[in-house]
């Protein structure tokens, strides 16, 4: 397939590529290395030089009206939908992931518009209060922030980043958006419908580049917030980077270690087919993926074996192809893989299923799943507790739901908890107790709603979560005390002698 052409940097709504710049990758698809898909270029200089096109662009913006900025998006969302093939093909170049679930990706653009609109707004409708202070009103108002940094992930490229951009723009905030190193040919077509969407000048801004664009862009002074998705490491980075800059807005969405428990009156055709897409959906390379099982003892044998055996059967393969797994991202992600099967099996995990590399027609970064049954828990252990990012999961025997929850408890993070059974108790005594920020029911725990919100806690993310919730993020709330009354109070403050 042909080298994506790289245009360099999309600022003040038009691109810009000096000679050369200061650090220059190449980026083959992880599907076929022989794949070069983009070749581009970060310019430090064009981070000033974005802020400022943002800053002066987020005057006008955010005096547009409501009306105004949800037509602009509205056209937007023609632009995604006309465009939806040639996306989904991009993200499946740079990612690796299967078409049809790239496809999904692409399609999400424009339905997180219409969510957008259509039932985010509700969260920053404001109030009026009579008689808020005596004789005095009381108004609540949420308005703009101002400049908002977007860094996206790769496994997610188009849908993650839009996530945060799309109720930033509609609340009158202006963007600049860093896309992964990995998936930088998403991030420019992404700016390439912007720009053909018609958005005022400087609204959106589109920087290419790795860490240092990304602290560059991060420390400025003319940032007003960071939305990041992306890994606990990076998110805890940019916390310390900014430790003195107490007027940003952070909003870090992070890992996860998320756990499946599945007891013994679950529906167990439901619970297999369900865990089985929450582990190895995306090669495992989702926050919300499942990389824990709980099995109660009495259907534990059952469960495991058949879970096996439907696992060994997961088609792998390059993106084209009528396949469930892609790749992973890199090298370094098969390495690190791999490396956590030998410490999984130094801290005592039996190997059920070994995860190992895939020499395959198309060479590429492919790796089989894997499944270790875990003996013993425990809360030192670093291959329990840490996230891979694979097709990894690790099994764990219990016996009562107190255990269960210990489990999951026991990582750090706090993304998502699944549970199958039919007794609502459990799933009560689940949401009261499990340290996540969300819980799902005889469901799997990836795969969420835009119309709900989706964050984590601990080291899954900082209470700012994204999904429905993204709104209030991008905005402030300010009240206001609205007198009317013309005189003076009847009584004046003590202690003054007022003329």
């Amino acid at each position: 397939m042909k080298t994506i052409k790289f245009k360099g940097d999309y600022i003040g709504s038009e691109f810009i590529r000096p000679e050369s710049g200061e650090e220059s990758w190449e980026v083959h698809s992880p599907a076929d290395l022989s794949d070069l898909v983009f070749e581009p270029e970060a310019f430090f200089s064009h981070v000033d030089k974005a802020v400022e096109s943002a800053n002066n662009a987020y005057k006008a913006w955010r005096a547009t009206t409501l009306e105004e900025r949800k037509n602009h998006l509205l056209k937007l969302k023609e632009v995604f939908q006309k465009h939806a093939d040639e996306m989904a093909e991009i993200i499946s170049r740079e990612t690796g992931k299967p078409l049809w679930e790239a496809k999904t990706e692409s399609a999400a653009l424009s339905a997180k518009i219409d969510v957008t609109i259509g039932h985010s707004l509700k969260h920053i409708e404001g109030e009026f209060l009579k008689d808020a202070l005596p004789g005095v009103d009381g108004v609540v108002r949420f308005k703009s922030r101002g400049v908002f940094a977007v860094l996206g992930p790769f496994n997610f490229p188009a849908h993650l980043a839009n996530g945060h951009i799309i109720p930033a723009l509609l609340t009158g905030n202006t963007v600049i958006f860093k896309p992964s190193e990995k998936t930088p040919a998403v991030g420019q077509f992404y700016a390439e419908m912007i720009h053909e969407a018609g958005f005022p000048k400087g609204v959106f801004n589109l920087l290419q580049g790795k860490a240092e664009t990304g602290k560059r862009l991060t420390t400025h002074d003319g940032i007003d917030g960071i939305l990041f998705t992306g890994s606990y490491e990076v998110g805890l980075k940019i916390k310390q980077d900014t430790i003195s800059h107490f007027w940003k807005m952070l909003a870090l969405e992070m890992g996860g270690k998320n756990a499946t428990i599945v007891w013994e009156d679950a529906l167990l055709d439901k619970a297999l087919y369900e865990t089985l897409i929450g582990c190895f959906l995306t090669s495992g390379q989702r926050c919300s993926c499942t990389s824990r099982v709980i099995l109660h003892s009495k259907i534990y044998d059952q469960f495991l074996e058949r879970f096996y055996q439907n696992a060994k059967k997961i088609k792998i393969g390059h993106w084209k192809e009528d396949v469930f797994m892609g790749p992973l991202i890199s090298a370094e992600a098969v390495e690190k893989y791999i490396r956590f099967q030998e410490i999984a099996k130094r801290e005592g995990a039996e190997s059920i299923m070994r995860g190992k590399s895939l020499d395959l027609p198309h060479k590429g970064h492919y790796v089989t799943p894997s499944i270790n049954a875990v003996g013993k828990f425990d809360p030192k252990s670093v291959y329990q507790k840490s996230e891979i990012f694979g097709p990894n999961v690790s099994v764990f025997k219990v016996d009562d739901f107190e255990e269960a929850m210990v489990i999951n408890n026991s990582t750090g993070f706090g993304l998502v908890t699944a549970l199958f059974s039919k007794n609502k108790s459990l799933y009560e005594k689940t949401l009261m107790e499990a340290k996540v920020g969300l819980v799902n029911w005889n469901r799997t725990t990836n795969g969420a709603s835009s119309k709900l919100p989706f964050g984590g806690m601990g080291k899954s993310g900082n209470d700012r979560p994204s999904g429905d919730f993204a709104i209030q993020y991008c905005t402030v709330p300010v009240s206001s005390l609205e007198d009317y009354n013309e005189s003076l109070p009847e009584k004046l403050m003590p202690g003054l002698d007022f003329q």
